[in-house]
């Protein structure tokens, strides 16, 4: 018998809404999950891909990973892990580093055997080279096969991965899948062979409304009731509580009805999602966020979904984007110096992969050059450089409606994340993104 924690999509290091105390709260939940694995002494914790939420992790979020698994190691529990898309990198991989500490096992196609299963690995793979995958494994004599994968597989939501398929052209019969990228916990028998997801381990988009929590699995056809030989147990874990207040307003209610709803909530350190819908009143949502907070809420966010009718007339124009981004540049009165950096990363003749390098032997030769320090002078076309007020109150708006729009993906954000980050997450990066990846020794 193998008795195995199988958990996913932790996204540590994600500071959702801006905030550090939720950026904490997804290194706390995967340090629970750890946790339960040392209490329930289980013989591994296999995780299933997005370790981290981003391919280059604050060091903060390094050390406090390590810290983690640590822990782990020093109760003799073995962490196999695959790599997911939020986390990957052109070059070596974390998962890497922290295999050469003896932390961690980077599953492959090669079988990792603990107890009597065999564990195999499969990274994420973008869809567009998935027809140059074979699936060939290496043979194994373990009693029990599974295969550790990131991706969306069929039959469960925003799929693009047919499961089928790869279990007829694996050289390896498997008895389970032990997935990752779906942030919505499920099971379904495929072929034969059981293929599950555990969920992310915290909240990482407002779709995400059930409680989080991780799969135990077992290998064992006694334990699992015979033919099956696996059985899948779903865990709870206790992360921050979420409220989902929704505020329908009839004609000539307002804020104040909105007020109330939030009200009868407890909001105690919560984060607090608003939905406005209804006939009423405009509603002003930082108002609204600004009550939450005084009422207890750790973070809160209002959306008002009604339609905002109006009887102006709107002028549509299409234009280039470039001639766009050009004046916009040319207001904000940039130094000589920021103007070389918005030209090396705009430029189509420079490679992604170049454009950092290049930023920087940039700023370094005007930096050597004392006759040349004038370039990091003001303008003086739009205002001083940088941009003015409105320019950085734009700035944040856009951020921020990112960072909500990035939430809200039904699959990690979820085929988005991205992740997601969705849940179905399944944030996917696309293949310009992954060529735009940078190596961990450039990190470094």
């Amino acid at each position: 018998m193998t008795r195995v924690i199988h958990t996913g999509d932790t996204h540590v290091g994600y500071a959702q809404y801006h905030s550090p105390v939720r950026r904490q709260d997804f290194l706390d939940a995967f340090a629970a999950v750890i946790d339960d694995a040392i209490d329930g002494e289980v013989d591994a914790v296999v995780h299933a891909g997005d370790l981290f939420h981003d391919r280059r992790p604050e060091l903060d979020d390094l050390m406090g990973t390590i810290s983690v698994l640590r822990r782990l190691d020093d109760a003799g529990i073995p962490f196999l892990a695959v790599v997911g898309n939020h986390e990957s990198t052109r070059g070596g991989q974390w998962l890497d580093l922290f295999e050469r500490l003896g932390l961690a096992t980077r599953l492959d196609d090669e079988p990792t055997v603990v107890g009597d299963t065999s564990f195999y690995g499969l990274d994420h793979v973008p869809v567009s080279r998935r027809d140059d995958l074979d699936y060939a494994f290496a043979e194994h004599d373990a009693e029990y096969a599974a295969l550790v994968a990131h991706g969306l597989f069929e039959p469960f939501g925003y799929a693009d991965w047919d499961t089928e398929e790869v279990l007829a052209e694996s050289d390896v019969a498997f008895d389970a899948m032990l997935l990752g990228d779906n942030h919505t916990p499920d099971s379904a028998e495929v072929a034969g062979t059981w293929v599950t997801y555990p969920g992310s381990t915290e909240r990482a988009s407002a779709s995400e409304r059930e409680g989080r929590g991780y799969n135990l699995v077992t290998f064992d056809a006694d334990a699992a009731g015979g033919d099956d030989r696996v059985e899948i147990r779903r865990r709870a874990l206790d992360t921050r509580p979420f409220v989902f207040v929704e505020a329908d307003l009839r004609e000539g209610e307002g804020a104040a009805r909105v007020r109330e709803a939030v009200r009868q909530h407890d909001l105690d350190d919560a984060v607090v999602l608003v939905d406005v819908t209804g006939e009423g009143d405009p509603v002003t949502p930082a108002a609204i966020e600004e009550f939450a907070t005084d009422q207890g809420a750790l973070i809160a966010r209002v959306t008002d979904r009604r339609e905002v009718e109006t009887d102006a007339e709107v002028d549509v124009s299409f234009a280039d984007p470039e001639d766009a981004v050009r004046e916009r540049v040319e207001e904000m009165g940039l130094t000589e110096a920021a103007l070389d950096v918005e030209e090396a990363v705009r430029a189509d003749t420079i490679p992604d992969t170049n454009v950092r390098e290049t930023v920087k032997r940039r700023i370094e030769e005007r930096v050597d050059d004392l006759d040349d320090l004038g370039a990091f002078d003001p303008g003086e076309a739009g205002g001083a450089a940088g941009g003015d007020d409105a320019g950085d109150r734009e700035a944040e708006e856009t951020e921020s409606e990112a960072d909500d729009d990035s939430e809200s993906e039904g699959a990690d954000d979820e085929a988005a994340d991205g992740e997601a980050t969705g849940d179905g997450t399944g944030d996917e990066t696309t293949d310009d993104e992954t060529d735009g990846q940078v190596s961990m020794e450039d990190y470094l």
